[in-house]
């Protein structure tokens, strides 16, 4: 993929002065400030508009009009989770609620696990849901994120169920990830982006082939550990939605060419889920590059 490197937009400033209107002004106030903030994207975004412009004219067939207007939503609700995220993984005292849908999954990850989500969402908020199952929950997340960003944010995290692994130039994650399940710990990660150079699949989404890594799936079954698709999506003001499918394993099996069989076949599966969540959430699908390349 040739138009993401793993970073988002934002600078530091812009996150103190949501932090500052949180612990001052409160959490409405903070998204009452976001509709500037995202009127100004819509107009100011460049590429990030073309991408998003296409996900809901084209691959969602929205007219002109209502594409300009769902992306007008889609950056506004992508500005609150932003903000939601710091006030879970800050330990803030604002409420936010959550409804769990598969809980019984995941209570089976007792010797630890792995769950696969996507930019859909709010995986960090909705890992606050998971409190109840008292592990440890490890973020694989891209070590490209602007660096003051990354000190600051690291700087008000106080949640200390929840740790971050950086995924850096080396193969230092693997040694975080094969210890933390030792540790019969959780393992979070992303399933529908890449870096550059990484193994893929074409597979078919929203009625166009897109590339998805399969980095994740080979940790599962190297570390022969239980897998659980899962997204955690906003559907009101405080109120998120937690969903975890049931457990799956992917053998260690010797034969490559029945490994990559039974690889495929999981990730085909996660991409139908994750394709039915977007068309039922397709404002809170949260690629901002074009993802079909």
């Amino acid at each position: 993929m040739t138009n993401w490197k793993g970073k988002s937009r934002g600078n530091v400033l812009g996150y103190k002065i949501f932090m500052w209107s949180l612990t001052w002004l409160g959490l409405d106030f903070a998204y009452f400030l976001l509709r500037f903030v995202a009127a100004y994207f819509v107009f100011a975004s460049g590429k990030a508009f073309g991408a998003s412009y296409y996900f809901f004219h084209v691959r969602l067939g929205q007219n002109v009009v209502r594409a300009v207007i769902s992306i007008f939503r889609n950056y506004y609700l992508f500005g609150q989770v932003l903000i939601d995220k710091t006030v879970v993984l800050s330990g803030m005292k604002h409420k936010i609620r959550f409804i769990l849908e598969g809980k019984e999954h995941l209570f089976s990850m007792q010797n630890g696990g792995i769950l696969i989500s996507g930019h859909l969402g709010s995986w960090e908020v909705g890992g606050k849901a998971l409190d109840f199952l008292d592990k440890k929950i490890n973020l694989v997340v891209f070590d490209a994120e602007h660096q003051a960003i990354s000190q600051y944010m690291d700087g008000i995290m106080t949640d200390r169920n929840v740790s971050l692994i950086k995924i850096g130039d080396g193969l230092s994650h693997m040694i975080e990830i094969k210890e933390a399940l030792a540790r019969k710990e959780i393992i979070a990660l992303h399933g529908d982006r890449f870096i550059d150079g990484g193994q893929t699949i074409r597979l078919d989404f929203l009625g166009e082939t897109a590339s998805f890594p399969v980095g994740p799936w080979h940790i599962a079954s190297y570390f022969n550990v239980p897998v659980s698709y899962v997204f955690s999506i906003k559907e009101s003001r405080y109120q998120y939605r937690f969903f975890a499918s049931p457990l799956k394993t992917i053998p260690s099996l010797k034969n490559p060419m029945k490994r990559a069989e039974l690889v495929t076949g999981s990730i085909r599966e996660y991409v139908s889920g994750l394709e039915q969540m977007t068309r039922k959430y397709p404002h809170q699908w949260y690629n901002f590059y074009p993802f079909w390349k």
